[in-house]
Order: structure tokens, then sequence, then C-alpha cells
């Protein structure tokens, strides 16, 4: 069984139809759902809140990997930790100087606090604090949509997390993955893979994901 995991995005679900997708994407094999939270304000899009998470939550039995990409996050941790996250992500570029005190806001709900940086922002601006986070999320695209382009610079940022840490952690990648991208994501040493529009959009999606893994 591979060490990696395979979290797809529900951003590319049929929202008439999502526990019907949840459902199916757990069966085939996800070992994370990802979440993705947009304000249209931190990204130019908005999506869900607290209460899909508490929807979603009610029928999924794998973890719920919540990825913040909105402006003050820190006002919304409790809705969304209450809301059954197990795992909330949120930008360092929303927060800066304020990253400690929302790690440890997060994890005072006994649940996993990740950082994630866009595709500009070099991840030795995040060096300080890497150790105290459970996850890194490197977005290998510009967040805001789904679909974009996989920018192969970006997933080069995983060499210098790996050299920062001293215990074991998650390095998340997410933007553009696909079988063929997830290749280069594992050879840089990524362990967990966000994919939404490859996973969705086959046909099978266990083959979908196992193909992620091989």
């Amino acid at each position: 069984m591979s060490d990696l995991i395979i979290a797809p995005s529900i951003l590319s679900c049929d929202f008439g139809n999502l526990e019907y997708e949840v459902k199916r994407l757990e069966s085939g094999g996800a070992d994370w759902i990802h979440i993705d939270v947009m304000d249209g304000h931190f990204v130019p899009n908005i999506t869900i809140g607290a209460p899909v998470v508490k929807s979603i939550r009610k029928i999924c039995n794998i973890p719920l990997d919540v990825h913040l990409m909105i402006d003050n996050p820190e006002k919304y941790i409790k809705d969304f930790a209450l809301a059954g996250s197990d795992i909330i992500t949120f930008h360092y570029e929303a927060v800066k100087e304020k990253t400690p005190e929302v790690i440890n806001l997060i994890k005072s709900y006994n649940i996993k606090a990740g950082i994630s940086i866009k595709p500009n922002t070099p991840s030795s601006e995040i060096k300080s604090y890497v150790n105290m986070a459970d996850l890194i999320l490197i977005m290998t695209v510009e967040p805001g949509f789904g679909g974009q382009k996989f920018i192969e610079e970006c997933i080069k940022k995983a060499v210098d997390i790996k050299s920062y840490v001293n215990k074991n952690i998650i390095i998340e990648a997410d933007g553009g993955i696909n079988n063929e991208t997830a290749i280069v994501c594992r050879d840089f040493g990524i362990n967990a893979l966000v994919s939404g529009n490859y996973i969705l959009s086959s046909n099978n999606i266990e083959d979908a994901i196992e193909s992620l893994r091989v």
C-alpha cells in the first residue's frame, strides 16, 4: 500500500448531487476529501462555508481536509472546526506574522493545522513556522479556480521545506494534478496530492485515484 495520501477536491463535484459525489470518492479509494473554501476576496471566487462542511461530515467517514482560501481565517476557524474538519489549512499570505497564533488556534480544537503558500511565495517565508504545522500545502496553480495548468517550478519548494523540518510532516500539492504531474510531485517528496478535475472527470474514479499512486 502506498503511503501517498490522495485527497480529491469537491470543487469539481456536481454540487446538486454532493452526497453521491462524496460517497463515490470515498468508495473509490480517496484517503481524504479536500474542501476548498473561497471568499471572493482572498481569491476571486466564492464557494462554500462551514454548514456545507457540517453536512459532508454527516455522510463521510474519511478525514475532511479543509483549505481556507480566505481573508482573516482566524475569524472562522471555530466554525470550521466545530463543523467536523479534521485538518484546517490557511494561507500564510492572509495572516503573515499572525501565523503562530492561527496555528495554535486550530490546534486548540485538537485537529491538524496546515499552512499553504501561493506560487509566488518563496518557501523561505514560512521557514520559521513549518515545524509548528502538521501540513504544508504547496499551491501548484494560482488559487481560486479548478482546472488550471500545473506550474512545475512550484513543486521544487518541497525540497526546501523538507530541509526546514525536524519532524514528520505532510507536504501536499494542489493544482493541475493528474497521473503525469503526480510523478513529478512524488519525485520531489510530496506525500499528499489534491486532485479535482482529473479524478471527477474520469469514467472510473477508482482507477483515476490509483493512477495517482503509481
